[in-house]
């Protein structure tokens, strides 16, 4: 486990497991999120693929995301280990609400200064409807991409559950 992906839908915990992942192994973690919305207005970053693909080089790192269809390919040719929290929409769905409720709230400050807004709640994009509405998108795409003989070297952890995963950081 040099190069790991931390997929699964979004509010499921990627962010956090790749944090912890990088505490306990010492490796490099690198926020897809962060990478891709780098200015204001939720700016996307012009240069991703250029700087997805200069991460991905290293020889070690974690990035928590899917992968947005830009660098996708690009960072599942190159990672050894998918750690895939395939965790249900009753799980998730209560998670982002409180995540995105506190931010809304705090007005915390997000990727490239961005912040959630009242208004964001209405929107299809807002974390609460694409989590939902991305659900079962995400996971046919990720199950799709461990079956693939293309993707077979990668090692996959596949957690159904926030008690397997705490199981297995236990065990780490």
């Amino acid at each position: 486990m040099e190069r790991i992906l931390v997929v699964g839908v979004t509010g499921v915990g990627k962010s956090t497991l790749a944090h912890i992942l990088s505490s306990r192994l010492g490796l490099p973690y690198h926020e897809m999120d962060a990478l891709y919305f780098n200015g204001p207005d939720w700016a996307i970053n012009n240069k991703l693929t250029e700087d997805v693909s200069r991460l991905t080089a290293e020889p070690h790192w974690i990035i928590d995301s899917l992968g947005c269809p830009e660098v996708r390919d690009l960072l599942w040719d190159r990672a050894d280990t998918v750690m895939w929290l395939d965790y249900s929409r009753r799980v998730i769905i209560p998670r982002v609400l409180r995540r995105s409720f506190r931010r809304t709230v705090t007005r915390e400050v997000l990727f490239g200064g961005n912040r959630e807004t009242w208004a964001g709640w209405l929107s299809r994009e807002h974390p609460a409807w694409w989590a939902w509405s991305q659900h079962g998108a995400r996971r046919r795409e990720v199950e799709r991409r461990v079956r693939d003989d293309r993707f077979a070297p990668l090692d996959t952890l596949r957690f159904r559950h926030p008690d397997d995963t705490a199981a297995w950081l236990a065990s780490l």
